[in-house]
């Protein structure tokens, strides 16, 4: 990383004098409210008011703003929806947020190859709605009004990853626009090919910092012939678990399979209108597929659930049932939070390998006895994936509290063979635990990548990383 002699200050109004050389003075923002609406993500404290808000519109906006950025030496994040959760789009001091969500284009659409090319900025629901009449659509479902390129950033995953995969499994390539301001394009529209490097996975999970996602070429899938839902409640929790670990384990090729404990779905009937059901912890199931085929799924799961004193299933046949039913769940971070409105919510999330989630929410649940704090549960549990809702007092005290429960969960995942994010990503948040999972060495090339790629450390600075020694050679 060079040293620049000038003051932060010079440096930026360097960049800012670029920008507006280039035609982009309208693009750029200093008025308070923006700042602080791109000072921070959901669900964690760290924010800090960006220099400045540039939005782009196209990949030239963003090559633009990265050459003017990498020659003064000052760093950048991209912002989409702003809904990540560990800090990730909080702005580098006297830096730049450079906000994509503008850059909403389909760009092209091959639903003869069931593949579309878009723009970073776009969500997954729209692109959804905007492709419904094609018969296909787009299934990671990360739950929040997500960009694709942020999706791409944090390696998103959600409901419907235990079918569909993550978005490692559903991207054919990128447009990338690199620290120096130079754009590549890595992958293509092919399923398969076995030339060289693959970059298109090395950009996946980077957050930013090797360079930034400006248009996504993505796996679609076909809408399946039918859907079915389901809802089966549990007197007991580590039947709820058992009952989705045995039907991931006899390859029942369920589409969703996920868990709310019995104080999420206390706070999910209160917030959602979730009527008919019990504060219990309750397993949310969905089928897609032929009619034969769905009838067969539904059979073995039900054979399952009943088998493990799973008290009853409830269909959710209707399209209308089934959103009710997926809002609900998607809610639940609100709904937690509606639990005690003046608290604050940190929301944590590992991952295990499946067949020692049992014993993992065992070990969790007795942790969260031993803080006395609330913990709403819930989680992807087909993939061994759940997440932690912690509330807290706003203060000092409650928050140091939380994250030392945070960390209790998190080692113990780590102790179980698991990772600390299955898909809320590293951030700052995380950057503590990465050591510990991946080792000194494995990190030292990660290090050296990121100073072959952003020698001026100007993408997203602090994040994903820790610091430490860097691979020589």
């Amino acid at each position: 990383m060079t040293d620049c002699p000038s003051s932060p200050a010079d440096r930026l109004d360097g960049v800012l004098a670029t920008l507006r050389e280039n035609g982009l003075a309208a693009r750029i923002s200093t008025s308070p409210s923006v700042l602080e609406a791109h000072s921070h993500g959901e669900a964690m404290d760290a924010a800090r008011l960006p220099a400045a808000v540039v939005f782009a519109e196209s990949t030239d906006d963003v090559a633009t703003v990265l050459r003017a950025c990498h020659a003064h030496r000052v760093p950048v994040v991209a912002f989409g929806a702003g809904t990540s959760v560990e800090g990730h789009v909080t702005p580098a001091e006297h830096g730049i947020s450079l906000d994509l969500s503008g850059m909403t284009d389909i760009v092209e659409l091959n639903a003869e190859d069931l593949d579309c090319r878009v723009q970073a900025g776009l969500t997954r629901q729209a692109l959804n709605a905007q492709i419904r009449d094609t018969g296909l659509f787009f299934p990671v479902d990360p739950g929040g009004e997500a960009t694709l390129g942020g999706m791409c950033a944090t390696r998103a995953s959600g409901t419907a990853a235990v079918r569909y995969g993550t978005m490692k499994e559903n991207v054919l390539g990128l447009t990338v626009v690199l620290a120096t301001g130079e754009v590549i394009r890595t992958g293509g529209r092919v399923r398969k090919s076995s030339t060289g490097y693959d970059l298109t996975s090395l950009f996946i999970g980077s957050e930013g910092t090797l360079g930034i996602v400006t248009e996504v070429q993505l796996r679609l899938h076909g809408r399946p012939e039918t859907i079915s839902a389901a809802v089966c409640q549990f007197s007991n929790l580590n039947d709820a678990v058992q009952t989705a670990i045995e039907i991931i384990q006899c390859g029942i090729p369920i589409s969703r399979v996920e868990l709310l404990d019995d104080v999420q779905m206390a706070a999910s009937i209160r917030y959602s209108g979730l009527t008919g059901y019990e504060p219990l912890t309750t397993l949310f199931f969905e089928f897609a597929g032929a009619p034969a085929a769905v009838a067969e799924q539904v059979t073995q799961t039900e054979a399952i659930a009943l088998s493990n004193n799973g008290l009853s299933f409830a269909w959710a046949d209707t399209a209308e049932e089934r959103t009710r039913l997926w809002k609900a769940r998607h809610d639940a971070f609100w709904a937690a939070k509606a639990i005690e409105p003046t608290a604050r919510v940190i929301s944590t999330d590992c991952i295990v390998p499946i067949s020692r989630l049992a014993e993992l929410i065992a070990g969790v649940r007795e942790d969260i006895a031993r803080s006395g704090l609330r913990v709403p549960l819930l989680g992807h549990v087909g993939d061994g994936n759940f997440h932690a809702l912690i509330i807290t007092d706003h203060t000092p005290e409650g928050y140091a509290r939380a994250l030392d429960l945070d960390r209790k969960i998190v080692f113990r995942a780590l102790a179980l063979g698991g990772s600390c994010s299955g898909e809320h990503g590293v951030g700052m948040g995380k950057l503590e635990f990465l050591e510990t999972e991946h080792g000194d060495g494995t990190l030292s090339v990660m290090r050296a990548l990121k100073n072959t790629m952003d020698p001026h450390h100007i993408l997203n600075p602090g994040k994903l990383l820790p610091p430490g020694r860097v691979y020589q050679g």
